[in-house]
């Protein structure tokens, strides 16, 4: 019964109950004096019929005081069974709540005013508590991806003073030696580049504001030029570089050009990360599919355990949870690869067979209206 419900019955019972017991006694004595007039009855009868009035009245009385004392006692149980204990138990979890304690529950309550209050407490607990446990988890992850920054940082950092001072010590004495050095000092620099490029795109995954600028793109053109640039770079690292595009010489794409190049970066990045073997390779293919085009770039590392492939692309996630110092990372590559794909309008999934490599693969809508180059900012 819902409590309005209750506090009506209540408020007729005190109301209407007296009522019709002083109503009855009106009535009984108006009855019996007619009577008496009636009848012309002796003085002697009519004292008895007073005596008899006036206990009647006082019956009457007492059962009035009786029947409010049970009305009040009625009241006061519902009033506090139902209002105050409730309202109590409240009060305890509004301040558990208050207190940073997401656990403590009602008892479920199903009908009534106050057990929509109580179901609605228990969806706020919940809300909050899944917040907090999300609040902290975020917090363990931001400081777990400062940790490993900074160790990534330091490891190339080391590094190129090492070979600066060897440098300046004269150790460089040959040519070769000095274009070895140089080499790898460059290399290091562009691995502390890419490092600071992922906390910068990971700072605008959190606030939403990843800087577009979407250009209309030649397929064959864009690729030639980042498979030439990557290319340098994995052949110091003694990693062939396979490219294949099966798409028609004039395929074009609306993509923003230096984020299609982070995605492309981060992947490579993470397949050199995790290949497991000298001598490695990896395969570009641009496979044409009718209104889109698939990218795919495919190494033969160590590949990824079936049970943690559905989650390579969660922030922080890693396949391996001890850190190995000899491949670092930030954890948060591959989540800024589907953030940048799905801003594109695309979509991103991995393929993998444990021993024999990995396949990213990507989607992205072909542009096919053939206007000039446009341009657009988000």
């Amino acid at each position: 019964m819902k409590l309005k419900t209750k506090m009506m019955i209540l408020f007729f019972t005190i109301i209407f109950v007296p009522l019709l017991f002083l109503t009855v006694a009106v009535f009984g004595i108006s009855l019996h004096e007619e009577v008496n007039l009636i009848n012309e009855l002796t003085k002697e009868d009519m004292m008895i019929g007073a005596l008899i009035s006036k206990r009647f009245m006082t019956s009457l009385s007492w059962s009035t005081i009786i029947i409010l004392i049970l009305t009040s006692t009625l009241i006061t149980i519902w009033v506090n069974r139902d209002i105050y204990k409730p309202i109590k138990q409240l009060s305890i979890a509004m301040k558990k709540i208050a207190e940073g304690d997401f656990d403590y529950r009602l008892d479920p309550m199903k009908d009534g005013e106050i057990g929509v209050l109580y179901n609605n407490y228990e969806q706020m607990r919940l809300q909050l508590k899944e917040n907090a446990e999300e609040k902290a988890q975020n917090e363990k992850k931001s400081k777990e991806l400062v940790s490993n920054i900074s160790h990534d940082l330091k490891t190339p950092i080391t590094s190129i003073k090492g070979y600066v001072e060897g440098i300046m010590d004269g150790v460089a004495d040959t040519p070769e030696k000095m274009d070895k050095y140089i080499k790898t000092i460059y290399n290091k620099a562009n691995d502390m580049d890419r490092l600071i490029n992922e906390l910068t795109t990971y700072s605008g995954i959190d606030s939403n504001k990843i800087p577009y600028h979407f250009h209309v793109i030649n397929i064959a053109d864009y690729f030639e030029d980042c498979v030439e640039e990557v290319g340098l770079d994995l052949d110091s690292k003694n990693i062939t570089l396979n490219y294949t595009n099966l798409a028609p010489a004039d395929t074009a794409i609306v993509a923003d050009p230096e984020q299609l190049k982070k995605v492309i970066n981060n992947i490579i990045s993470n397949s050199v990360k995790y290949m497991g073997h000298d001598n490695g390779e990896i395969d570009i293919r641009i496979l044409d599919e009718g209104e889109s085009i698939r990218i795919e770039i495919e190494d033969d590392g160590k590949g990824i355990p079936a049970k943690d492939i559905g989650n390579i692309f969660e922030r922080f996630y890693r396949t391996d949870a001890s850190r190995n110092s000899m491949q670092g990372g930030s954890g948060i590559g591959l989540s800024i690869v589907k953030k940048i794909i799905e801003d594109h309008g695309g979509y991103v999934w991995a393929t993998s067979k444990e021993g024999e490599g990995t396949c990213m693969h990507f989607v992205i809508r072909k542009y096919t209206e053939k206007k000039d180059e446009v341009t657009v900012d988000m």
